[in-house]
């Protein structure tokens, strides 16, 4: 099954910035058939549900045990968003 995510980051720290350029790049290295779409506000995933899920537990989890706490706001649409008419 397809899968789009919209995922935004909200360290709970000061200093953040860094801590965001961090998970992105987790996402951005160990993605293989996800293609990852980054702006100002958010970052959309599309791809294979299983391949998707797993990488985004892995890099939020990731980015957990490294900076402690953190909110993900995340939103789930099954299948994929770019086919939308005026998605982006």
């Amino acid at each position: 099954m397809k899968l789009s995510v919209e995922v935004s980051m909200y360290p709970l720290q000061d200093n953040y910035k860094p801590k965001i350029k961090a998970f992105l790049s987790r996402l951005n290295t160990d993605s293989t058939d996800v293609e990852i779409r980054t702006s100002n506000m958010s970052t959309r995933l599309f791809g294979d549900f299983d391949e998707l899920t797993a990488l985004l537990n892995r890099a939020m989890e990731e980015s957990m045990r490294e900076f402690g706490k953190i909110v993900f706001v995340c939103k789930y649409l099954e299948g994929d968003a770019r086919e939308l008419k005026d998605y982006d």
